[in-house]
């Protein structure tokens, strides 16, 4: 990752001075097929201008541009029926490819699904990275609730304006990533494991996971249990419902969910294996 700053002090969030005390970052997309980050450096730095976020992530190189300092306060989220996001996050905006259209709302047509893929998995990960380096800077846990949210998260906490990014874009061009994969990716990179999780990707166990019938019950699910592989029921202790994947052994996912701080991954037998517990990486 690469870091330019490009602070706007023409703005007025960067003349009015004002500091926040970090509590988090929210995660936007720009809203519009341009993937130059100067285009937006360049129009936040102006006298007339009062929107700027802290960042903004180029898509043809992945170069983050640096706009705001950290702690200044910037204007990014907007605000909802409980405040404004700004007044604790640190906002940044990925740029998206130039081969999309917008038609309506968050919905929109692509020319070139892989040119459109590549230039979004480039912002993801450079995102990934700044994140993980803007948590350890601030000491903040990227798993705690409301630390790591999109803007449309902040949306449903009532803590933003009513936009659906940058989720509308994995979801509209098939990524597979959502903001539990990023918020797990981000985790992984501050233990130094450069993983970012996808479906259909084969991930191998580092250390013994758990497999459990349901991401949040111990108990035995005998619906769940009953679907299972023979494989499968054969791993699991049916007393606590159960199972261990050991070091070595492979698997694919269908999904990634957050749940209690810690990362589970779903997988095709309707079992959950725990990715990231505790905090601690479980696979690779």
């Amino acid at each position: 990752m690469k870091i330019i700053e490009s602070i706007a002090k023409k703005n007025r969030c960067y003349t009015a001075g004002r500091k926040i005390v970090v509590c988090g970052q929210m995660l936007h997309s720009v809203g519009c097929p341009q993937p130059k980050a100067s285009v937006f450096v360049n129009t936040w730095d102006s006298p007339t201008a009062s929107v700027c976020p802290h960042g903004v992530i180029d898509g043809n190189d992945g170069t983050v541009y640096q706009t705001l300092p950290w702690n200044h306060r910037g204007w990014h989220g907007g605000s909802g029926s409980r405040g404004s996001v700004n007044n604790t996050h640190v906002g940044i905006e990925m740029c998206e490819p130039a081969c999309i259209k917008y038609i309506s709302g968050s919905q929109f047509t692509c020319s070139d699904i892989t040119a459109a893929k590549t230039a979004v998995k480039r912002t993801y990960k450079s995102a990934v990275e700044l994140f993980a380096m803007l948590n350890a800077k601030y000491g903040l846990n990227p798993l705690a609730d409301g630390v790591i949210i999109s803007h449309k998260e902040g949306c449903a906490r009532g803590l933003a304006t009513n936009h659906g990014d940058p989720e509308h874009l994995w979801n509209g061009l098939g990524m597979g990533y959502t903001m539990d994969t990023f918020r797990a990716a981000v985790c992984a990179k501050m233990q130094g494991v450069n993983l970012t999780f996808e479906t259909d990707q084969s991930y191998t166990v580092t250390k013994s996971c758990y497999l459990r019938t349901s991401a949040g019950a111990a108990k035995t699910n005998k619906a769940a249990y009953s679907a299972v592989s023979e494989a499968v029921k054969k791993k699991c202790r049916k007393k606590d419902g159960y199972a261990v994947f050991k070091k070595g052994e492979t698997f694919r996912l269908v999904s990634v969910k957050s749940v209690s701080g810690n990362i589970w991954g779903k997988l095709k037998s309707g079992w959950w294996i725990a990715l990231i517990y505790n905090g601690e990486i479980r696979i690779k």
